[in-house]
């Protein structure tokens, strides 16, 4: 099994106030996209401004074991010789995705419709993650699948040899599924066809037209209906990959609480399905401006200026969750810092993600002096106001990158100073973050207890 390490412990103090350029890493959603559809494709295709953190390292690994040629030049590009749709080759190994729950069901949807089997496993988080939500769509294709009890990691599939096309109705608002039902589909004949009730990020369906295959979705009584012509071939492409406004949230969160702060964050990608974030902040109050908006590759990008802000608590739509599901830990860290309470509902896939980030959150806040409102599918945070929670604990990480940056977030404007008993799952998406942080101003403190 995978694992990052023994436990680094760090403690975040109080700081003055953050100023500077925060050049946050790529958009970790498009870098695996890009690394998979890279090796689905016939050609070479050239990424810059991939994420470089053990999450999407993970995939490019895997992307190799099945075929493709994948390699990094000294100044940064990446290049993916591809093996094009279809043309993946069985591994001789297992397949170890680590802390990644997007990398194992991409690439899970991605090999069920070719006649291979590959055994896949991960770190202790991602083995206690729920996998049926993948396996029940990809075993309409004709797909099997054996794993541990409750549809978890370690787990074997084995692709089907003559895939059948399918129509699949998404149970829950996930990218990750209709994703992975779509390169599914590419290697069956015929239409495949997901539906979604509500629309998550379209990543995959612009990335998928990029690079050449026949794509549409309408709005329907049913919901978004995206409809995929199966077995093209993909033509190679040349990515610039925009920067991640998921790791943007963290000095975007910490400038917000901070006194006196003024961060520039350049360069962030705005798809309107991921940008949930940055207007529920403008609606608490935030001082945060887009400039020099532009589009790139077919993505918004702007870059983000914050500005330290006196914050009020609101009720976030639930009807938003999909387009910030995995902003909502450092929103809350936001909300503690607000006056008055955040309710935040429809949340429930946070339950199941890298860790149960609703209980993580909350027991952590309330350590810290935060009173907390739960059920299993709200959180609602009663802020304390500006600079106004107590601090002074020591907060669980538990293997789960998003939840060891939001405590140290918040430590940065807590009275006194809040421990993470591990942050070395940072690394998995945010490999820099404790070196750009501290270069805005906040204060870390190494531990070795």
């Amino acid at each position: 099994m995978s694992s990052h390490g023994p436990a680094r412990p760090l403690t975040a103090k109080r700081s003055g106030p953050l100023k500077g350029e925060a050049h946050v890493p790529g958009d970790k959603s498009i870098s695996h996209r890009s690394l998979i559809l890279g090796a689905l494709s016939v050609g070479t295709t050239e990424i810059t401004g991939l994420l470089e953190g053990q999450d999407v390292l993970d995939t490019a690994k895997a992307m190799r074991a099945f075929g493709a040629t994948v390699t990094r030049s000294d100044d940064g590009v990446w290049t993916v010789q591809g093996v094009g749709v279809g043309g993946f080759a069985e591994p001789e190994n297992v397949i170890d995705c680590g802390n990644s729950g997007t990398g194992v069901r991409l690439i899970m949807g991605a090999m069920s419709t070719s006649p291979i089997t590959a055994t896949f496993t991960g770190d202790a988080s991602l083995n206690g993650r729920p996998m049926g939500r993948i396996t029940d769509p990809i075993s309409l294709f004709g797909a099997q699948s054996y794993g541990r009890q409750g549809g978890r990691l370690p787990m074997t599939i084995v692709g089907a040899a003559e895939p059948v096309p399918v129509r699949y109705a998404v149970p829950m608002p996930s990218a990750q599924v209709k994703s992975a039902v779509l390169f599914a589909g590419l290697n069956a004949p015929g239409q495949t066809v997901v539906i979604e009730k509500e629309a998550t990020r379209d990543h995959t369906e612009r990335m998928l037209t990029g690079f050449g295959a026949q794509v549409s979705a309408e709005e329907t009584s049913e919901g978004r209906v995206i409809t995929l012509h199966g077995q093209p071939e993909l033509k190679p492409q040349t990515i610039a990959v925009p920067r991640d406004p998921s790791s943007a949230a963290f000095p975007v969160a910490a400038a917000l609480i901070v006194e006196g702060s003024d961060v520039l964050v350049p360069n962030i990608g705005l798809n309107p399905t991921r940008a949930g974030l940055f207007t529920t902040l403008r609606e608490m109050g935030a001082d945060l401006t887009f400039e020099n908006e532009r589009l790139e590759g077919g993505e918004p990008v702007a870059d983000l200026r914050v500005r330290f802000s006196t914050l009020k608590g609101i009720e976030v739509p639930p009807e938003r969750a999909p387009s910030m599901i995995d902003e909502y830990p450092i929103l809350s860290v936001v909300a503690a810092n607000a006056e008055g309470k955040t309710v935040m509902r429809g949340v429930k896939e946070l339950r199941v993600k890298e860790s149960d980030r609703i209980d993580a959150m909350a027991r952590g806040l309330e350590a810290c002096g935060v009173t907390i409102e739960e059920d299993e599918d709200t959180l609602i945070v009663h802020g304390m106001g500006p600079g106004g929670v107590p601090g002074g604990a020591t907060t669980e990480a538990r293997l789960d990158h998003r939840i060891a940056m939001s405590f140290l977030c918040l430590g940065m404007a807590a009275k006194n100073p809040v421990k993470v008993d591990d942050v070395g799952p940072i690394a998995t998406s945010f490999p820099i973050f404790e070196t750009l942080m501290g270069d805005l101003g906040a204060q870390f403190q190494r531990d070795n207890a």
